[in-house]
């Protein structure tokens, strides 16, 4: 059926076919081999900076020893293996470990099957035993309250609060910095011993400090990789050829063991509907709490005494008056229209 709707949607714009040689001509052809495209990873810094799954380790340790001009950490190569015992993690801290694991709602609002695919990889870890360890911070935000609807009906979200990935929230999350706190005993740890510390998320930004001041390196991941990276509790891990955890009875797990099937995910997928949306919205939100929220009419919006907004001095000062005292930082009443 699917098939059939896109062949009538392509022939009815005059899209269906592949051009051959000489109908068209291109500024430029690029060749894409399929077999060339292998699953990849952002980071540590910043969005652009690419890497394949498969060289993730390799890739930490070569940054760990650059020097922070050329992009590293500028630390010693020796320090690879350092560990720092500290109760609130059961192994110890050390370089590349990850500290902040969460799915956020920025990059899945449209595209579900990442979703799916986390609680598939969830609930298929679980079933062998797997479980993330304690001292990682974990949170889940679905893009929308459908995606959790389509992931409750079909038994995944439980999977995933088995393993730390509770639902959280709908908004900006941990790639905004509203990561929170880490234990105490954790934050110091960080700062004392100077580790690297990551996280591992499914947004789009991850500079330094801006998913959390402790954590120097931050990686982008679909939401089942993040989940993967968290059982496997360490950035600097080839998942290709190393193991992400071991069952009870100590037989080892590869990612490949408990990645989701192609045609399972399908089959849920297929279950999706405009329904699902048209119903997940008929009732209440979840937190009853915003139907008594009080708002007023009109076009101006009366903002409340606050010592975190304040009008800026340039919305009322000329060139005159720029040296004379400061006005009061009470913000008065702005354009609703004038705040982005």
């Amino acid at each position: 059926m699917r098939v059939a709707v896109g062949h009538a949607a392509f022939r009815a714009q005059g899209l269906l076919g592949i051009p051959r040689r000489g109908d068209i001509d291109y500024t430029r052809i690029i060749t894409i081999r399929l077999e060339d495209i292998e699953p990849s990873i952002a980071g540590p810094r910043r969005p652009q900076d690419r890497i394949p799954l498969s060289h993730a380790r390799l890739r930490f340790e070569e940054q760990l020893s650059k020097p922070l001009e050329a992009g590293g950490f500028g630390l010693p190569g020796e320090a690879l293996h350092r560990r720092v015992t500290i109760d609130a993690a059961a192994d110890g801290l050390g370089h590349g470990d990850i500290l902040i694991a969460a799915i956020t709602s920025c990059t899945n609002t449209s595209n579900p099957a990442v979703m799916l695919g986390a609680g598939l990889l969830a609930r298929n870890a679980s079933a062998k035993g797997l479980r993330v360890p304690r001292h990682i911070k974990t949170s889940l935000a679905p893009g929308s309250r459908a995606v959790t609807a389509h992931l409750q009906r079909h038994g995944l979200l439980e999977p995933l609060a088995m393993l730390g990935f509770e639902v959280a929230a709908y908004g900006c999350t941990t790639c905004i910095g509203n990561s929170g706190p880490m234990d105490p005993d954790i934050e110091a740890a960080l700062d004392r011993e100077n580790l690297v510390g990551c996280a591992v998320l499914s947004g789009n930004r991850n500079f330094e400090a801006r998913i959390h001041g402790s954590i120097k390196a931050n990686y982008l991941a679909s939401p089942p990789l993040v989940v993967a990276f968290a059982l496997a509790g360490r950035i600097n891990i080839d998942m290709h050829a190393e193991p992400l955890g071991h069952t009870p009875e100590g037989e080892p797990v590869y990612l490949r063991d408990i990645w989701p099937a192609d045609a399972e995910l399908q089959a849920l997928l297929e279950d999706l509907s405009p329904e699902a949306f048209a119903t997940a919205y008929e009732s209440p939100p979840m937190n009853g709490g915003w139907l008594d929220v009080q708002a007023t009419g009109g076009d101006i919006y009366p903002w409340p005494s606050s010592t975190y907004l304040a009008r800026p001095p340039s919305s009322t000062a000329s060139h005159s008056t720029l040296n004379r005292p400061p006005r009061s930082r009470t913000p008065g009443p702005w354009r609703s229209s004038a705040i982005r």
